[in-house]
């Protein structure tokens, strides 16, 4: 179970807008997170992953106080050990396809199935620049998960893929999400791609 409940001022066009969350969201659960540009989506996931500070908050992951503003305890990122697919993907470019996913992990046998579920088990000499941007999105999508996350978060993961491959992918994805018993929080501009894969939603709007 992951409990949070947060404050973030955001920067809007029409002035000061606060980003208030209060939510639960069980264990192995996965939502679909909507709302319009500006509402704060991408900056309630970095607040999560702990890469953005709240003004206030508190943020509690199976009985594990991650953020507690009151008590001044704000885990770091690397502690809360987070699967984070950013929307603009976050590549290494010196780093192949094999070396984006053995830096996360040492077990092979899961590289190779990460590898042949993104379609990508013959581009793994390959550096960022001479992939596509749908091969490069999945690339991320699998760096995310290469570290078998318990929280996956994920923003705009799918925005970049042809139908046929999204529906693929999802379907693959599905199927590791449960496996794994991975909760997971997807952005999404576009909620009904994930149809059939998120039994949950919350729509975010940021208010002044």
């Amino acid at each position: 179970m992951i409990s949070i409940d947060i404050e973030k001022k955001l920067k809007a066009y029409q002035g000061q807008q606060v980003l208030h969350v209060a939510s639960q969201f069980a264990t192995g659960s996965i939502t679909k997170i909507y709302g319009p540009s500006g509402a704060g989506k991408t900056t309630f996931l970095k607040v999560i992953a702990g890469f953005i500070n709240p003004e206030r908050g508190k943020i509690i992951t199976d009985g594990i106080t991650w953020l507690d503003t009151d008590f001044k305890i704000n885990l770091p990122p690397q502690k809360r050990i987070v699967g984070f697919v950013f929307q603009d993907y976050a590549l290494f470019p010196n780093m192949t396809v094999l070396r984006h996913l053995e830096y996360a992990t040492d077990d092979k046998a899961w590289i190779k199935r990460l590898l042949l579920i993104g379609k990508l088990e013959t581009f793994t000499s390959h550096k960022p620049e001479y992939l596509s941007g749908g091969q490069q999105q999945r690339l991320a999508i699998l760096r995310a998960l290469a570290i078998k996350p318990r929280l996956l978060l994920m923003d705009e993961p799918f925005s970049a893929l042809d139908p046929e491959m999204k529906s693929a992918l999802i379907s693959d994805l599905k199927v590791l999400f449960k496996e794994l018993g991975t909760t997971v929080l997807i952005v999404s501009h576009n909620p009904q791609e994930l149809d059939g894969l998120a039994e949950n939603e919350m729509e975010l709007n940021g208010t002044k």
